[in-house]
């Protein structure tokens, strides 16, 4: 039974239930593909549907109505009470052990009562916790970006919108060609329909880092026809094959399943390829590029402006590259007006294969480009007709650019080329791999989605695993893949807050995700930046702010850009020292996922170059390979990271009037969170020297950051030892110093060790341990219980307030500041912030920057699908560093202080005036 339901679509079970909750043992109980009992004796049957029922029953009815005291039944539950219960999986235990009492008063045989309990577990097990505004649909670059923007609805009350807000049209519809009626399923294509249309019924999402899938269930002509559609949405994101990760490309696969004949239609329009509805653009079908090639056919849309504009933006969505929408050779297609088209797949349940030759505007008699396929489901053989039959057809859609961007490279400004480029002559040959490649692609995503999910898990709630999984596409579709396979780059563009290109303050929130997903990603998204300012092209001797605006990075020659330098810094520094001891402190045996992969040649020159094997997976990250890379990258470019540090050491203790990280909150000095995030960058940077053997400069960097960090302690809190303020001289105010997360991850709060001959320098940190440490942690252990006893005293109905001046938040910041408090702070905080994806008001894709009351909304800037999300999975990144004893070394936290005296005494000194 467990394996039925496993292999069973969320529509079955609970139609299935619908039935076994009204008929009880009467029903003909059918899963899956078929009868699930046909050979079984009556009695079997009827224990099985008795035991399915009673679990059905207690699915299906609202939360109040259960009195676990009385262990009473809640069969009175009305059907709309048994329709709108969301089973919570954070509920599971109680409710199966409650439920298996049930059962066992009502004389169920012990075996089908486990056999239920399994049951009931596996209907369950899929469930999303949060139900978010929008969810990702076909997200993978900055411009490849479509969102269902009403996820909480019915998907085809609005169309699909870019990230923007902005319509864009994808159109997928069902029709029964035997009733004549047809069914929206995506988008408002039903708009273009002369006649009423019939809706199906929505059975609503599931989703997990790569995947978004939308279920329906629609009626036959009949009373026992009925039919099942899925429409599944995959952006693979595939950490042990960059390769697959870097094509510009998502796949749409439809599944159906039912007892009668069905045809699927599905087209798009030209918003996908200009922020303009007033630009004229032309198309082609391609039908033949696979079959030449001696692969399966295909058949390809070709849409793209009539005149391109390269590297030019409008209404952030890019007016050059090509949009590719491929279907197999057995679908038909057609081209033409959207009223015309739609109505003729409404009469006929089918498309012509022909193709419209008028080239014109996008909002001129709309184009469209469009497949249909008919699903043969209805049984011609079988007496039974209410035999299932299931079938599928696969999509893709990508959008290719070449150039991707313009980058001041160390060579002068260069027109940067797709990654995929270093495998593939043309884009039609990679459209074609693509294609072919979904299975193995699909089941790398589905892999990492996985372990994703056992690791929140382990590390947060069912809460925490939905966040992530929700944030990991909006991370990567904010990237985009360029160099070549021997010197790999990301680009970045940092989207809504502004336009800017690899915006390191916006990498900085951002690498936790990266630290946990393949650490050298963080290596590619890092280079563009130290070539840059290693070429002599700023000429200020803080880091850069960023390199442009997108797609253009020219620099600042000039050094105007944002004016970060203490902020950008720090950040360069934490998250240099955070990918030394990621790639250079591991195992040999360790890698993505455990994966080994394919053999990286250490002496190409490249930033972790990649494997060109068939296979196109990486090689294993870590271990002896990966640590002479990761020296080699950092002695190219030891003299800029001693550059920052100088400049962290003229002012980090005392930061003058400047912006942070969170500019939103305008300039100001002496801010005691800035402050921190500079000293730890030089204590990073004794950690960075070390990993060279340059023990001078270690020692120093050591001292000075031990100094000041003492004197930090004493500035940056309050008179009464209870909270940090928001600068040294701001008396009776408090603020999240969620800069102390990088002091775990790189592992200094851990008591420093002698080294010993029987361990291995390998094994430890870098920058962890040593000739001349000192036994005691970087920060005192008081600062963290003082910062997490606080955070629980102001914490509002959607999480921690970023400070005492608003009650606005980052749940990036959020992340980082529950990473390193105790396990009932950032029990709440996730609580929290899941309430607030559940209820906010916001209509974009996830926000990072929000109200904590009202009803969650924008607090006026509007930040919406960054990538600073990753930030997110601050607590995955804990728990993969210091070799996997950080979160060990916070276990402090949690510990009960029962000395009274101590209890009343000021955390720290009374703060000296400056």
């Amino acid at each position: 039974l467990l394996k039925l339901i496993r292999t069973s679509d969320a529509l079955t079970i609970v139609t299935i239930c619908e039935k076994l909750v009204d008929q009880d043992d009467k029903v003909d109980f059918e899963i899956g593909k078929g009868s699930l009992w046909v050979s079984e004796r009556e009695s079997w049957r009827r224990e099985v549907v008795l035991a399915m029922g009673y679990g059905c029953a207690y699915l299906g009815v609202a939360e109040e109505a259960v009195e676990s005291n009385k262990h009473t039944s809640w069969t009175n539950a009305t059907a709309d009470q048994r329709r709108d219960f969301e089973l919570q999986k954070v509920m599971m235990a109680e409710i199966v052990q409650e439920y298996l009492y049930l059962l066992n008063e009502d004389g169920c045989d012990v075996e089908w009562v486990l056999m239920a309990a399994t049951a009931l577990a596996a209907i369950c097990g899929n469930a999303s916790t949060l139900t978010p505004p929008v969810l990702p649909l076909v997200v993978r670059n900055p411009y490849l970006s479509l969102w269902l923007g009403n996820a909480r609805g019915e998907p085809w009350e609005q169309w699909p919108m870019f990230y923007t807000g902005a319509q864009i049209g994808l159109s997928v519809m069902a029709a029964v060609p035997e009733s004549g009626l047809v069914y929206p399923l995506v988008g408002r294509g039903h708009d273009s329909l002369s006649t009423q249309v019939t809706f199906p019924t929505y059975l609503g999402s599931t989703f997990d880092a790569s995947t978004t899938n939308l279920t329906y269930s629609i009626q036959g002509g009949v009373k026992d026809e009925k039919a099942n559609v899925i429409l599944s949405f995959i952006s693979p994101i595939t950490p042990t094959s960059t390769f697959r990760q870097s094509l510009p490309a998502s796949y749409i696969k439809i599944y159906v399943e039912g007892n009668f004949d069905l045809s699927i239609y599905i087209d798009i329009n030209g918003q996908w390829v200009s922020g303009d509805d007033g630009s004229k653009i032309k198309w082609e079908l391609a039908d033949d590029q696979a079959k030449d090639l001696g692969l399966p056919p295909l058949k390809t849309w070709k849409i793209r402006r009539s005149e391109e504009e390269e590297l030019k933006e409008k209404n952030d969505r890019a007016e050059w590259g090509t949009l590719y929408f491929t279907g197999p050779a057995e679908a038909n297609h057609e081209s033409g007006t959207a009223f015309n088209m739609r109505n003729r797949f409404k009469n006929t349940g089918a498309l012509r294969n022909a193709t419209d030759s008028k080239f014109r505007n996008i909002n001129e008699d709309e184009p469209v480009f469009a497949f249909s396929k008919d699903f043969k489901l209805k049984s011609t053989t079988s007496k039974s007709k209410k035999e299932v039959s299931d079938d599928s057809i696969l999509f893709t859609i990508a959008h290719i650019q070449d150039p991707v961007v313009q980058f001041a490279a160390a060579r002068g400004l260069t027109l940067m080329r797709p990654l995929w480029a270093s495998w593939f002559d043309t884009a039609e040959l990679m459209i074609s791999h693509h294609y072919l490649d979904f299975e193995k692609s699909s089941k790398l995503a589905a892999e990492y989605s996985e372990q994703l999910a056992v690791d929140a898990l382990k590390s947060g709630s069912e809460d925490y695993k939905d966040i992530v999984a929700l944030s990991a596409r909006q991370v990567m579709g904010a990237t985009s893949f360029s160099g070549t396979s021997e010197n790999p780059l990301i680009f970045l563009k940092e989207i809504s807050s502004n336009g800017d290109f690899q915006t390191v303050d916006v990498i900085f929130p951002a690498f936790p995700f990266f630290l946990y997903t393949n650490p050298r990603w963080l290596a590619y998204l890092l280079e563009p930046l130290i070539e840059h300012q290693m070429s002599g092209q700023y000429p200020n001797k803080y880091s850069m702010h960023d390199i442009g605006t997108f797609p253009i990075g020219k620099g600042y020659p000039d050094g105007h850009d944002e004016y970060m330098p203490l902020e950008e810094c720090g950040n360069m520094l934490i998250m240099g020292l955070a990918l030394v001891n990621s790639l250079g402190g591991t195992s040999d045996a360790l890698g993505p996922l455990g994966s080994v992969g394919g053999y990286t040649d250490e002496n190409s020159g490249g930033v972790f170059p990649l494997s060109s094997r068939i296979d196109k997976i990486d090689s294993a990250w870590g271990g002896t390979r990966d640590k002479k890379q990761v020296q080699s990258w950092l002695k190219k470019s030891y003299k800029l990271w001693k550059q920052w540090t100088g400049y962290l050491v003229e002012e980090a203790l005392i930061p003058a009037n400047q912006l942070s990280t969170d500019d939103f909150a305008g300039w100001l000095a002496n801010q005691t969170n800035l402050a921190l995030k500079g000293i730890i960058g030089i204590r990073a940077m004794s950690g960075l020297s070390e990993a060279l053997g340059e023990s001078k400069d270690a020692a120093y960097y050591r001292g000075v950051s031990d100094d000041y960090i003492e004197k930090w302690q004493d500035y940056g809190f309050s008179k009464d030892g209870t909270h940090a303020m928001i600068s040294y001289t701001w008396y009776g105010s408090w603020t999240t110093i969620y800069n102390l997360f990088a002091d775990s991850l790189l592992c200094f709060h851990l008591p420093d060790t002698t080294s010993s001959s029987s361990q291995s320098e390998a094994q430890k940190p870098i920058g962890h341990g040593g000739k001349g440490g000192s036994k005691a942690p970087f920060i005192d252990e008081k600062i963290y219980k003082m910062q997490s006893d606080w955070y629980h005293n102001v914490m509002q109905k959607y999480g921690l307030p970023l400070d005492s001046r608003h009650l606005y938040t980052k749940s990036d910041w959020q992340f980082f500041a529950a990473a390193v408090a105790s396990k009932k702070v950032r029990e709440e905080i996730v609580q929290s912030i899941a309430l607030w994806v559940n209820e906010t008001v916001t209509d974009r894709p996830l926000t990072d920057l929000y109200e904590t009351e009202g009803k969650g909304g924008f607090p006026g800037p509007h930040f919406f699908a960054r990538p600073v999300v990753g930030g997110h999975f601050a607590f995955l990144a804990l728990e993969g560093a210091c070799d996997g004893k950080a979160v060990e070394g916070l276990d402090f936290l949690n510990e009960v202080d029962v000395d009274a005296e101590d209890q009343e005494q000021s955390v720290l000194p009374v703060v000296e005036e400056l």
